[in-house]
């Protein structure tokens, strides 16, 4: 499902990714660990094509067969918004809209028809237990239920790959261990391939593998 070899990532003469190489198939859910600066979070960017690797010969990231380094922006843009679905530690729900709106927002982006979307946000929203709060806008929402909005978002557009950075990062234990559960849930019943940025080593243990980085690349 994703492929990438000799990454690297530079910014200014601070070198931050050093030559990372990584393989995870699909339906796996891949946890990545390491301290603070390790570069996790720069890494997954990478991978979702938030941000580009610097120019290396041989950097090669592929993502269900799409070569993605050789995409333009737009082409970048497009296989993103179908083949990627994002789980940032702070939802990032707009405020202003109700949870099943932002569920829809990546599907509309996607041109998918107005009525297919909220069938597929409501499915969703029932599936991790917010059925009920479908009209509900964020503020009127629990940490935990906002970040399974948040993951509902991710998932609207059937991706191939769930990319997760520190999700439970902001959750008190008991939403968080819930949190963790569903991913596990999610993979079974959706088929995803899930990667995850986490400090929470619980969540890091349960993971089909555990990769840890430090000072820039992926050891043993």
């Amino acid at each position: 499902m994703i492929r990438a070899s000799h990454i690297h990532k530079f910014y200014g003469e601070l070198e931050v990714l050093k030559g990372v190489g990584l393989e995870i198939a699909k339906g796996e859910i891949v946890s990545i660990v390491g301290a603070s600066g390790a570069g996790k979070t720069t890494l997954l960017q990478i991978l979702g094509t938030l941000d580009q690797p610097s120019p290396a010969p041989a950097a090669h990231i592929e993502i269900n067969g799409q070569e993605v380094t050789r995409l333009n922006e737009k082409q970048l843009a497009r296989f993103r918004n179908r083949h990627i679905g994002f789980v940032f530690q702070f939802h990032q729900l707009l405020p202003e809209f109700s949870a099943l709106e932002n569920v829809c927002i990546p599907a509309f982006i996607a041109d998918i028809p107005k009525a297919e979307a909220e069938s597929r946000a409501m499915e969703l929203l029932k599936f991790l237990g917010l059925g009920d709060r479908i009209g509900h806008k964020p503020a009127e929402l629990s940490g935990g239920e906002q970040q399974r909005v948040a993951v509902a978002r991710a998932l609207i557009n059937r991706p191939d790959v769930v990319l997760a950075d520190e999700p439970s990062g902001n959750l008190d234990s008991a939403s968080a261990d819930r949190l963790h559960k569903l991913f596990f849930e999610l993979r079974d019943t959706y088929g995803q391939t899930f990667v995850i940025v986490t400090h929470n080593e619980d969540l890091a243990e349960m993971a089909d593998r555990k990769l840890t980085m430090v000072d820039g690349q992926i050891v043993p």
